[in-house]
């Protein structure tokens, strides 16, 4: 259950981190960077066993 809801919100990121519209485009490397690391963390419980998929 818990790990649906983390794909959901990953993608959901994802989506977000497109720079679609003028201004978002000087934010830079942010977006990616954070989805990166929650990316790189659910990773990291999915290995130890914590999120049960």
């Amino acid at each position: 259950m818990i790990g649906t809801l983390l794909l959901i919100l990953l993608v959901l990121l994802l989506l977000g981190a497109i720079p679609a519209w003028p201004y978002s485009r000087e934010w830079g490397y942010y977006p990616s960077g954070t989805i990166g690391l929650v990316l790189l963390i659910l990773i990291l419980l999915l290995l130890l066993g914590r999120v049960p998929f």
